[in-house]
């Protein structure tokens, strides 16, 4: 079997999915955000976690223009890698599993927080950061935009990241829209935006609204496939996989981190000026707090 086989029905699945029934879009999200669970899991198990029928994932395959489901499914299984990073587990781990319950729930979290690092860097394409951090510095104007939970993320990386990169705006500001702010932007621009299942309505119309206007966009998710209705220039994605029922950022973080060592390091001479200068600015204004010297 061609091992570019699984590559190829991925690409057409993204592909066709504006033309797709809603029921036939959210199981050609799920293969695509999951090819390792949809290739190792039966039918009923991999319809019951889509949300959707056995009929639907045999509907779908017919869509595609294959015989049977099992036809499908097979070069995932061919090229099947474990969805779970192989992340050898510290000693420390098994001693917070012998403290009891609160102990186990503890080791679970730290060990899943390791997991999705790992996952989330080693899936990091090197040669698409370059193209994003081209795309950054060659910006006229950079927006990035976020709500909510994500919203952190996106405050720390302007915070970090205007300092080599002063088109970084982060946008909406006083309490308007992204898209109020975007408003004036043009095709020299770009726009960042952070979001995560389930995707912010605010985000996706921003998005939409960016790629309306000509503005590259840039999305840092979980998924390649946030709406149907736009497609990224570039998307750097992050493994949010969480113990508890909210998503977990540390994955997102590394990657956040990996792009702003970037910039700083590509930034070149402008950007050790703009980070020394910011120094400079809060040692004068006193924002970090300095012990007295005792008399």
């Amino acid at each position: 079997m061609d091992p570019t086989l699984k590559n190829r029905l991925i690409t057409h699945l993204k592909e066709a999915m504006p033309d797709l029934s809603r029921g036939l879009r959210t199981i050609a999200k799920y293969i695509i955000d999951h090819p390792s669970d949809f290739g190792l899991d039966p039918i009923r198990e991999t319809a019951r976690k889509a949300g959707v029928s056995t009929f639907t994932l045999i509907r779908l395959a017919e869509k595609m223009g294959i015989n049977s489901y099992d036809e499908l499914r097979e070069p995932f299984r061919k090229s099947l890698v474990s969805a779970a990073a192989s992340v050898d587990q510290p000693a420390w781990i098994e001693g917070l599993r012998e403290r009891g319950e609160n102990g186990s729930v503890q080791a679970e979290a730290a060990l899943n927080s390791i997991a999705i690092v790992q996952r989330s860097l080693e899936h990091l394409d090197a040669a698409r950061m370059q193209r994003v951090v081209n795309l950054l510095l060659g910006a006229n104007n950079v927006y990035l935009t976020a709500v909510r939970a994500s919203y952190a993320m996106a405050f720390y990386l302007h915070y970090v990241g205007r300092m080599a990169l002063p088109s970084l705006q982060l946008i909406p500001r006083h309490m308007g829209s992204a898209i109020d702010d975007l408003h004036m932007a043009d095709e020299g621009d770009v726009m960042i935006a952070i979001t995560m299942t389930p995707y912010s309505r605010e985000t996706v119309e921003a998005c939409q609204f960016a790629k309306r206007k000509g503005i590259k966009l840039i999305l840092i998710s979980d998924s390649e496939i946030v709406s149907p209705e736009f497609s990224a220039d570039e998307t750097l994605i992050a493994s949010v996989l969480s113990t508890h029922h909210f998503g977990c950022y540390t994955g997102m973080m590394a990657l956040i981190e990996n792009l702003l060592a970037m910039l700083v390091a590509q930034g070149g001479e402008s950007a050790q000026k703009g980070i020394k200068s910011y120094e400079e600015l809060r040692k004068d204004t006193n924002a970090y707090w300095v012990a007295q010297k005792k008399h």
